[in-house]
């Protein structure tokens, strides 16, 4: 629980400089989410009746929309501003933990020094959380068949949690590999076996502190698509601004423990500017 209190502790005491970097993204994450889907299934699972088909389940869990054009582009506009957002945020913060100062002078290069990095990162952790769906929506399809709705009720939620739990533990997988390409000038690969090993060590802390974020989302947007359209967005836009803060700035402060690398911006060693 520390890396999980770590973070947001970090977040709120530095707020105001990190927000700016989660909107853009958490407003094209939140418009790629399927409303109709996602209202249409909660309301069934809650009121008796929590049989969906494959295609259903996908664009409930998928932040690849299919309903329309438009919500393709957001799904796109979604990857491309977390790649760029998290780059840039990664930079400011790396910057304020090592060295203690929190400005934005010499962070463009360092941006660009990640921006790649970033780029891999997400893509792949986009590719694993899409096949996760597409294999989740082909179990509960499955599921969906008995005959009886109370077995429908119950297994469908233990495949949930027994997916959840096997995706939080991929994620573990590769979670610090973008800090340490960052800090240590690591090829790819060899960046991968270090903060595998380091990783190895935060493992099930880090899976404690994702599925508190994970689960705290899944109520809060479950009970917001009960609201209108609109507000579901609304809450969806501060959800993901604070999913994308802790996700990133958990990746900087359990690296830095993980390393035993002093942070600046908690000794002071230099006097902030």
């Amino acid at each position: 629980m520390r890396d999980l209190f770590g973070s947001w502790k970090y977040i709120f005491k530095n707020l105001w400089f990190v927000l700016p970097f989660a909107i853009v993204p958490a407003i094209f994450l939140a418009l790629s989410l399927d409303y109709t889907s996602i209202a249409a299934f909660t309301r069934g699972f809650f009121t008796g009746d929590p049989r969906f088909g494959f295609v259903e389940c996908f664009r409930i869990w998928s932040f690849i929309r299919i309903d329309s054009w438009l919500g393709g582009l957001y799904s796109v506009l979604a990857f491309l501003c977390v790649v760029f957002f998290s780059a840039f945020m990664l930079a400011f913060v790396e910057k304020h933990m090592r060295i203690g100062r929190r400005t934005f002078s010499g962070v463009y290069p360092a941006f660009l020094n990640v921006l790649f990095s970033s780029f891999l990162i997400t893509l792949f952790y986009t590719a694993l959380y899409e096949v996760w769906v597409v294999v989740l929506s082909a179990v509960l399809f499955v599921v969906s068949a008995f005959k009886t709705t109370a077995l429908v009720y119950v297994f469908s939620v233990i495949v949930f949690l027994l997916f959840t739990y096997a995706l939080l533990f991929l994620v573990t997988l590769a979670y610090l590999w973008l800090p340490c390409r960052q800090m240590t000038g690591f090829g790819a690969y060899d960046a991968l076996i270090y903060s595998y090993r380091l990783a190895v060590g935060e493992r099930w802390s880090l899976i404690l502190s994702y599925l508190v974020s994970y689960i705290g989302a899944l109520f809060a947007l479950g009970g917001a698509s009960f609201l209108s359209a609109l507000a579901f967005r609304a809450v969806a836009i501060v959800v993901y601004i604070l999913l994308f803060l802790s996700f990133l700035i958990r990746m900087e402060v359990t690296y830095f423990k993980a390393d035993k690398l002093d942070r600046e911006d908690i000794l002071h060693t230099y006097k902030e500017y």
